[in-house]
């Protein structure tokens, strides 16, 4: 059945805006006019049902290779999908950008959080400060499951000393949802402060983001 003029999703954008949409209809205008014998709607439709009650928290954390399983996707739709929503955090997080000097964990978790919590991998990062704590840089040193073998305090002073950074802090995300520390997190922690000390470049504080929230391991003592 065709839809009216003012039924479709473009003109109800246009007249109502992006907010008015469902998320049937805004994916339906990612996805665009379809494949060859699968109609945008339909694939919206098998979209929606591939992510049953998690709705697009569950999309967002899908690969371009898992989504092009979904039938009609196809891998260039895919890739469109997964670069709307990698905007999508990345516009999310620019909110916690304006305030450049950070002054506590919350500021570093407004950050982040909404670029790391829905990742399907973990993801490790540096944020570079100078004197008065405003960020100088960002660095994403691995990705993987986080081992203190293999966060190497090398690997993440050596930007800090190039640029020059008089402290760091570090983040990274836990898939599961959960941000409770692990055993893991506590033994990077400790050897990366240990490391910052030896060079006279503060590990200011470990901060691990999830879906369910944030966590400080230097409020913690670790």
């Amino acid at each position: 059945m065709s839809l009216s003029t003012h039924d479709r999703p473009r003109e109800r954008l246009r007249r109502l805006g992006a907010a008015a949409l469902s998320d049937r209809e805004l994916l339906i205008l990612l996805v665009g006019s379809g494949t060859r014998g699968r109609p945008a709607p339909e694939i919206a439709e098998g979209l929606l049902r591939t992510a049953g009650t998690a709705g697009l928290a569950l999309l967002a954390r899908r690969s371009a290779d898992a989504l092009s399983g979904v039938p009609g996707l196809g891998r260039a739709l895919a890739a469109r999908l997964v670069a709307a929503f990698e905007l999508g955090r990345r516009a999310a997080a620019a909110g916690g950008r304006a305030a450049l000097r950070i002054t506590g964990p919350a500021e570093v978790a407004a950050r982040m959080q909404p670029r790391l919590a829905d990742l399907d991998q973990e993801e490790f990062h540096l944020l570079l400060l100078d004197r008065q704590h405003r960020i100088l840089d960002e660095r994403q040193i691995t990705r993987g499951i986080l081992d203190a073998s293999l966060i190497h305090p090398r690997e993440v002073f050596r930007p800090a000393v190039e640029a020059g950074a008089a402290a760091i802090l570090v983040v990274h995300n836990h898939p599961s949802g959960d941000p409770t520390p692990s055993a893991e997190d506590r033994a990077v922690t400790r050897q990366l402060r240990e490391a910052g000390a030896i060079l006279g470049i503060p590990l200011l504080d470990h901060i691990v983001v999830a879906r369910d929230g944030w966590r400080a391991l230097g409020r913690e003592g670790e």
